[in-house]
């Protein structure tokens, strides 16, 4: 990456080997300011060539890390954890510059990476197997974690740094090496973020970053080299990530879109929730796959619900994400604002009450040519209208009306998303029927945003996951190793002669 200062001036390129490639690229993209609407400077898309240039790198670093030890892995991680941590306003102001999102917003988006940073610095711990004594006569059988090769992750524009840190920590630390390919709309951050790897002292070509479109990514999936393949994005993106990667005899998890639900009882603190609904719907733009976009207000309260809310996005501050009076900033491109914009004439159109016009928003020093739309709500918005049925990802906040906690939950079951899902209730043995009964991934009582911490693992189910194993954690750790069962006899010198037969429990 290099020149950050005037228009135009930044350049980002991709990162091979340990260091910025020297290549001229064939072609290159944009980078914006969504702020400003401004063209900030360009970014190289790769070419086969590049694509193979990295994959090599990575291959070619392996078994020099395979071999590395755990304590020394160790050493490396926690180094990077601290460079990382010296480094997040600058990281933040980054990723606030290129994506939208206020500072404080970024500034959280890089302390939840560190989480799984954090948890993977305990490797030697959570590579350990399994050994059993004795499983015959002088034989034992233990297992053994090994690391699969090279791993490639492709992650969205959303969270620049938090996504791409749910992978590559744990995928460096189990011994793999790792080739990123993030978000063309946002690349900076996975570049800065690869610097301070090699500060940190990690081996060169452990760590790659290419930048690209497609084709860039329809390069990683074909490379015989790449063993296993991590996805974050859109569900129609996804599933085609995992029967590609799949096909081409590659591990794969590809986490795809959401449509994430707030069912609100009557007996709920109205207060909290609306809070909540207003944060979580808001936060990032509603730019996020843990969104809460739909409420679902289980009558008598939802008149009283939607004034709360109303009440409190009439207060929210919106302008540039470095102006630290800002509360939500700018969306990541003026195509994806015209999109999010274009479902609150649908709405109505379809029968839903506009209750809160977030298309002229009052934005701090101006809007300018930036993209800008502010706090949206729909209300009386039912199951059949495409506001409710499309994952908007964007600030539209839509209020579904329910009878009952069993109507509201059946409508929370029966969307073909499953990856986040939110009760607000003072009953307990509501809030546990709620967790007991909902079909979906990750559930937050009295919590909008139920975002496991990183020694649990994040994922959905349904059309919110493809593939069985969810990112970081436990699973993560599964995802990037291979086990091994290894049965070993030391014969002592009264061993008495060959034996042909296979080991037993005798």
């Amino acid at each position: 990456m290099t020149g950050t200062g005037t228009t135009g001036s930044r350049h980002v390129t991709h990162w091979i080997g340990g260091k910025p490639h020297a290549g001229e690229a064939a072609r290159r993209g944009d980078v914006y300011e969504p702020a400003s609407g401004r063209v900030a400077g360009t970014v190289d898309f790769a070419g086969q060539a590049e694509i193979d240039a990295a994959v090599a790198a990575a291959k070619a670093a392996f078994p020099g890390w395979r071999d590395t030890s755990l304590s020394q892995r160790a050493r490396v991680l926690f180094r990077f954890r601290e460079l990382v941590d010296e480094h997040r306003d600058e990281l933040a102001r980054l990723i606030s510059s290129e994506h939208g999102k206020v500072v404080s917003d970024a500034a959280g988006e890089v302390a939840r990476g560190l989480e799984v940073v954090e948890f993977a610095c305990g490797i030697p711990h959570l590579l350990k197997g399994g050994f059993s004594e004795n499983v015959s006569t002088r034989v034992d059988a233990y297992s053994i974690l090994q690391p699969v090769g090279v791993a490639a992750g492709i992650t969205p524009f959303n969270f620049p740094a938090m996504v791409p840190m749910w992978m590559f920590p744990v995928a460096i630390a189990c011994g793999n090496t790792f080739v990123l390919k993030p978000s063309e709309k946002d690349p900076s951050a996975s570049v800065r973020l690869a610097e301070l790897w090699a500060e940190a002292g990690l081996p060169d070509g452990v760590f790659n970053v290419l930048h690209g479109d497609k084709a860039a990514v329809d390069g990683l999936l074909h490379h015989p080299d790449v063993k296993a393949v991590s996805f974050v994005g859109s569900t129609p993106i996804a599933r085609r990530i995992y029967e590609t990667a799949a096909a081409n005899g590659k591990r794969v998890q590809a986490l795809g879109g959401a449509k994430n639900h707030m069912l609100v009882l009557p007996d709920a603190d109205l207060d909290l929730a609306a809070d909540a609904a207003v944060s979580a719907g808001f936060g990032s733009a509603g730019e996020r796959c843990m969104a809460i976009s739909v409420v679902v207000a289980v009558d008598p309260v939802g008149d009283e619900l939607m004034a709360r809310i109303r009440e409190r996005v009439a207060g929210l501050t919106v302008g540039p994400g470095d102006d630290p009076e800002a509360e939500m900033g700018p969306l990541v491109t003026r195509e994806h604002r015209d999109k999010v914009a274009s479902y609150l004439d649908g709405g109505v159109a379809q029968g839903a009450t506009l209750a809160v016009d977030g298309r002229d928003p009052d934005v701090l020093g101006g809007a300018g040519d930036g993209f800008w739309l502010g706090p949206t709500v729909l209300d009386h918005v039912t199951p059949e209208m495409d506001a409710y049925k499309d994952e908007i990802f964007g600030p539209v906040l839509s209020v579904v009306r329910a009878g009952s906690y069993e109507e509201g939950m059946e409508l929370i079951s029966a969307n073909p998303y499953g990856n986040g899902t939110a009760i607000f209730t003072n009953d307990g043995g509501a809030a546990r029927r709620f967790q007991n009964e909902v079909e979906v991934g990750m559930v937050g009582v009295n919590v909008p945003i139920p975002v496991p911490m990183a020694y649990y693992s994040f994922g959905g189910w349904k059309d919110s996951l493809f593939g069985d194993s969810h990112a970081h954690g436990m699973e993560g750790v599964h995802f990037y190793t291979r086990t091994k069962a290894v049965t070993a006899r030391w014969l002592d010198p009264s061993h008495g002669g060959v034996n042909l037969g296979f080991p037993t429990s005798g």
